[in-house]
C-alpha cells in the first residue's frame, strides 16, 4: 500500500545488497539489512500497541539501530520525536507529557532517570543502545525481517521536532511527509547527489540537518554514507579519503583548519562541502578555500522547514550569504508592523512558504496563527535582506534566539532558571561570538542586594536543568542590567559589551 515517504525513500532500496552504512570500524551494512531490521523494529512497534499517528520519543545515541527505528516510524505511520541526547530528564519529561508520546525509546545507562519520566505520563519506558543492545533490540530479535507498509498520505504527520520557545516552553513542529519529501528531492537534485557519492556523515541525527537532510537525501541519491556517532578530528581524517561529500556545522570546519593534517592533497578529490545549522565566518571560507581549493556551500533552513535557500552548485558560493531560494520555496522580506514587503536591500524579517513548512506547533493553535499566516507564509523570525543579485543574508534574529555548535538556545529558558538562584534579582542572557562554536552563551546576574551570587553553586543547578550546550559558559555580575527608556534589556548593548569575552588574540 501507498507510504509515499517510505516509498521514496527506504522501499526503493529493498532487498539490494548495496552498501548503505559503512561504520567507523569499516563494518558495512546493505540497505537490505538495514531495512531487515527496521522491519523488524516495525513489528514491535505494532506489537507495543502503537498504530498511525501514535507518538514515540526516542532519545539514544547515534547509530545505525537509531537509524532503523526513523525507518520504522515512517514503514508503520507512528510519529518520531527525536530528542536531543543531552536533555537531562526534566526537559525530556515536557516532551514525553506534551506530546502524549506512548513510548520513551531511552539508553539503558539512563534508566533510572528516564523511566519514572515515562511513567509519570503513562508511557512505556523501553531501551536501545548504541551497541545494538537493549530490552527493545532484543523483543525485536524475534521478529520477522518484513513488514506490510502501512499506507498514508504525503499529508500525514511524520515526525514532531521540539524548538524552543522564548517563554521558555518548547514548540513541536509538526513535519508532514510532504515536508520532508519535497525538500529531500529539491536538495538531491541542486546539490547534484547520485548513487556514486559517499557522504561523509559525523552530524547527529535527532537535529533536522543531520536526518532530514543528510540521511534523507542519502537515502533518496542511492549514496553510501560513512556514519559514525560524532565529530571526531582523528576519524573525520582517516574517512575523508573515501568521502565524495560531507556535511556539516561551522564548528566541524574550525576543527578541521586546526589540523595540519587537513589538506589539500586530503581533499582534492572532494566534490562538496556543505554547512548549515550556524553561519559560517568569512574568515573561515576564505581559509577553506586558501587550503584546499574548495569554496564551501551555505544554505539556510530551520527546524519549521527544513531548507529554505542555498548558494548555487554552479555559480558564486558568496560568504555571508545562503544563496538563492530553492526550486518551489517562496521567500521574501517583509516589515514586521505591517507585514508588507520591503525594497531589496532593505533589512527586515524573512518570510517562507512551499510545500517544506510545516504544519503548525502541536497544541499550540495561538502560536501557530502569529507564525503561519493565512496565506501559507511563515515567519521565521530571522533578519535578512537580499541583495541586487537575489543572494539572501541573514543580519540577525528577531527573538535572540542563540544558535550555538548548530543547536538553537532561547535565552528566556535560561533567564528563568537564572532568576530562581539564591541572590539573584534578575538576569539576561546573551550570545556572544565564539570561534569554536560560531556563538556561546553568557549569562549576566544582577543580585538582589542581600547575599552575593554563589556562582559555583549557580553552575551546579544549572547543569541539573540544562543539556550541556544550554549552560552558559560564563557568568557575570553587574550592578544593574541597560535599559531603554520604556524599560526594556538592551541586550545589543550587552552583544556589544562583551562581543570580544572569547576572542583570542
Amino acid at each position: 500500500m501507498a507510504n509515499p515517504l517510505y516509498d521514496r525513500l527506504f522501499g526503493r532500496h529493498q532487498g539490494k545488497a548495496t552498501a548503505f552504512l559503512q561504520l567507523a570500524d569499516g563494518t558495512v551494512i546493505t540497505h537490505a539489512d538495514f531495512l531487515g531490521l527496521a522491519a523488524q523494529y516495525a513489528h514491535l512497534l505494532t506489537r507495543l500497541g502503537m498504530t498511525a499517528g501514535d507518538r514515540i520519543a526516542v532519545q539514544i545515541a547515534k547509530s545505525p539501530e537509531a537509524l532503523a527505528v526513523y525507518a520504522a516510524c515512517v514503514q508503520t505511520g507512528v510519529v518520531l520525536l527525536p530528542l536531543n541526547t543531552a536533555y537531562t530528564a526534566e526537559e525530556v519529561s515536557y516532551f514525553v507529557q506534551n506530546s502524549a508520546a506512548r513510548v520513551l525509546l531511552g539508553e539503558g545507562k539512563r534508566a533510572e532517570s528516564l523511566d519514572p519520566v515515562a511513567s509519570a505520563s503513562g508511557a512505556r519506558f523501553m531501551t536501545l543502545n548504541a551497541d545494538g543492545s537493549g530490552s527493545f533490540a532484543q523483543q525485536a530479535r524475534t521478529m520477522p525481517g518484513t513488514f506490510d507498509t502501512v499506507a498514508r498520505s504525503e499529508d500525514d504527520l511524520a515526525a514532531f521536532l521540539y524548538t524552543s520557545g522564548t517563554t521558555g516552553r518548547s514548540k513541536g513542529a509538526m513535519l508532514t511527509q510532504r515536508n520532508l519529501l519535497s525538500n529531500c528531492e529539491t536538495l538531491t537534485e541542486a546539490w547534484r547527489f547520485t548513487s556514486s557519492d559517499v557522504l561523509l556523515h559525523a552530524l547527529p541525527i535527532f537535529h533536522t540537518h543531520g536526518l532530514f537532510v543528510a540521511t534523507n537525501i542519502a537515502l533518496m541519491a542511492g549514496a553510501r554514507v560513512l556514519f559514525v556517532p560524532h565529530f571526531d578530528l582523528d576519524v573525520m581524517i582517516d574517512l575523508m579519503p573515501q568521502a565524495t561529500t560531507m556535511m556539516g556545522v561551522p564548528t566541524f570546519y574550525t576543527r578541521l583548519l586546526g589540523d595540519a593534517r587537513f589538506t589539500g592533497d586530503l581533499t582534492r578529490h572532494m566534490r562538496l562541502f556543505i554547512s548549515g545549522s550556524a553561519p559560517l565566518l568569512a574568515e573561515t571560507h576564505v581559509q577553506f578555500e586558501s587550503r584546499t581549493g574548495h569554496r564551501i556551500l551555505e544554505r539556510y533552513g530551520m527546524t519549521e522547514t527544513n531548507m529554505n535557500t542555498s548558494n548555487p552548485y554552479d555559480g558564486a558560493r558568496r560568504a555571508g550569504t545562503v544563496g538563492f531560494p530553492l526550486p518551489g520555496v517562496e521567500v521574501k522580506i517583509t516589515n514586521s508592523k505591517t507585514g508588507r514587503t520591503v525594497p531589496t536591500g532593505e533589512i527586515g524579517q524573512i518570510e517562507v512558504r512551499g510545500p517544506n513548512v510545516f504544519r503548525g506547533y502541536w497544541q499550540m493553535p495561538e502560536k501557530t496563527a502569529e507564525e503561519l499566516r493565512d496565506d501559507g507564509f511563515f515567519i521565521t523570525g530571522d533578519l535578512g535582506r537580499f541583495d541586487d543579485d537575489g543572494y539572501l543574508h541573514i543580519v540577525g534574529r528577531d527573538k535572540d534566539l542563540i544558535i550555538s555548535g548548530g543547536y538553537n538556545i532561547y535565552p528566556k529558558e535560561i533567564e528563568l532558571l537564572l532568576d530562581d538562584q539564591a541572590g539573584v534579582l534578575e538576569s539576561a542572557v546573551i550570545g556572544v561570538p565564539h570561534p569554536d562554536f560560531g556563538e556561546t552563551v553568557v549569562g549576566i546576574i544582577v543580585p538582589d542586594g542581600q547575599d552575593a551570587p554563589d556562582l559555583d553553586q549557580i553552575k551546579k543547578n544549572l547543569e541539573a536543568s540544562l543539556a550541556r550546550f544550554k549552560q552558559p559558559q560564563r557568568v557575570i555580575v553587574l550592578p544593574e542590567l541597560p535599559r531603554n527608556t520604556m524599560g526594556k534589556v538592551q541586550k545589543k548593548a550587552l552583544r556589544d559589551a562583551y562581543k570580544d569575552l572569547f576572542v583570542q588574540g
